[in-house]
Order: structure tokens, then C-alpha cells, then sequence
């Protein structure tokens, strides 16, 4: 069983919904990023999503894009991802699951990646503008080497195309609250609970709602219908805030585990 759907179905038993923050690979370096990486895990973090750095990103705000100029400038490379990644597991087992851009893959080689990627610990990849219909490459080498290949849903998603998704998801459902960038708008609950409900009961896998979700409100408000709450924008800015310096860790420490507080509760 993965570490992906372990995870989640220990939540359940528990009651609980998944913390699942982002954050951006290599921002401000990637040493910070694995020190990181330990204080969400230790602070509350269920699964990671570790941002795979790009120059030109679609779906991303102005926080997150420039937190990957901010990468991209410190020397980040995919290859180093893969490096931090194997790094990582030597002392954590918790699910990572990269996410990004399908133009670096392709650059470095979509079967050389897949390999790498599955021999460094990726659990998962979530790709951004990569059409499910268009990745049948992608998609079948990473089930050859035991990866799943998470599936992005939208408001804008027509049903017929998202009970199809639907029917192929692996590892869990990323759920676009809202159109637009990310970091730019805050959720409103009540106009997703219904499609989040309808996704779950069509899915054999959990169900994560992303974008908006800033504060520990935000997280408890939508934790009371979602298997999993991702948390991007309001993380990134505390690391852009606080760069380098001493006080970077303790104030994620305290951000993330205020997120954690508010998702312990348990589901009505």
C-alpha cells in the first residue's frame, strides 16, 4: 500500500482531514527547503507538495511565482529536486508529492525522470497544464514505476468529463476551488461543498480541496467536508517574508501547526 492512501486511510479512522501544504522547492535554497520540509512534517503535515520550480507558470500567482524566480535564482535544477527529494527520505517516510510544470520534465527526459523520480521517493506527480488526455506517456510510465499521477479537477470541469477523471484518479483528487491564479482570492465553502460531496461519493480515492485556503478558519471550514485541505500562497509568503533568517522556522512551525489545530476536530 502507498504512502499516499496509507496516510489518508489512517485520517479516516482518525476522523481527520489531511494537511497538505506547498511549498516551492529550492525557496529561498534548498537547504532551508529540507529544514523545512522537517518542521511541516513535525508540525502537522500530513503529505507535501513540493513545488518543482519554472520561468514561465500558468496557474500561480504573484506569491508563488515569485517564490519560483526566487528558487530558479538560488540554482535549482529538477535534478537537484530529485536529489532533496532522496535526501529527505533518509529520515522522513511522510508522502511528497511533486508538483509544477510538464516543460522541465520534458526537457530532462520524461522516462529518465520517471525512473529517477521513483528511485529518489516521489509518491506523486501533479502537473498543471498537462491535460489528462494528453498524458498517456507520462501516465503509464509513472504506474511501470509505482507513481501516481494526481488528477486536477476545476469548478469549470464539465460533468461528463469529470465523472471520466474521476473514474482514473490516483493518490487523491486536487479540487481547484475557484478559476483564476492561486493566492489571489479567499474560498467560499458553501459554493464547492456540494461538488466535493458528488466527487467523493464517485471516487475511490480522497478528495483535496486547494486555492484559497489561508487561514485556520479557512482550514477548518472546508476540513469539515474535504479528505484534504492544501495550503500554498499563505505558507510561501511567510517564507518570503522571512527568507533566510532565524525566525523562519519557528513562525512556519506556528503557522502550519495552527492549520493542524484547526482540522483535529472531527467531521460532523
Amino acid at each position: 500500500m502507498s504512502r499516499i492512501k496509507n496516510t489518508f486511510k489512517a485520517l479516516k479512522q482518525g476522523g481527520e482531514t489531511a494537511l497538505i501544504p506547498f511549498i516551492t522547492a529550492g525557496d529561498p535554497d534548498l537547504t532551508t527547503t529540507r529544514q523545512l520540509v522537517r518542521v511541516l512534517e513535525q508540525s502537522g503535515a500530513d503529505l507535501i507538495e513540493l513545488g518543482m520550480p519554472f520561468s514561465d507558470p500558468m496557474a500561480d500567482g504573484p506569491t508563488i511565482q515569485a517564490s519560483s524566480e526566487r528558487a530558479l535564482a538560488a540554482g535549482t535544477t529538477l535534478e537537484k529536486v530529485l536529489e532533496l527529494v532522496a535526501d529527505i527520505r533518509l529520515e522522513s517516510q511522510i508522502p511528497l508529492v511533486l508538483m509544477g510544470y510538464y516543460n522541465p520534465i520534458f526537457r530532462y527526459g520524461v522516462e529518465r525522470f520517471c525512473v529517477a523520480a521513483a528511485a529518489a521517493g516521489v509518491d506523486a506527480l501533479l502537473l498543471v497544464d498537462l491535460p489528462p488526455e494528453e498524458a498517456g506517456e507520462i501516465a503509464t510510465l509513472l504506474d511501470l514505476h509505482g507513481l501516481s499521477l494526481i488528477t486536477l479537477l476545476a469548478p469549470t470541469t464539465p460533468v461528463e468529463r469529470r465523472r471520466r477523471l474521476v473514474a482514473k484518479a490516483q493518490g487523491y483528487i486536487y479540487y481547484v476551488s475557484m478559476t483564476g491564479v492561486t493566492g489571489v482570492r479567499s474560498i467560499a465553502p458553501s459554493d464547492i461543498r456540494a461538488v466535493v460531496s458528488e466527487l467523493q461519493q464517485t471516487s475511490s480515492v480522497p478528495v483535496a480541496v486547494g486555492f484559497g485556503i489561508a487561514t485556520p478558519a479557512d482550514a477548518r471550514a472546508v476540513g469539515q467536508f474535504a479528505d484534504g485541505v492544501v495550503v500554498g500562497s499563505a505558507l510561501v509568503k511567510i517564507i518570503e517574508e522571512y527568507g533566510r533568517r532565524e525566525e523562519l522556522l519557528p513562525r512556519v512551525a506556528e503557522f502550519v501547526g495552527s492549520l493542524k489545530q484547526a482540522l483535529t476536530a472531527q467531521k460532523p
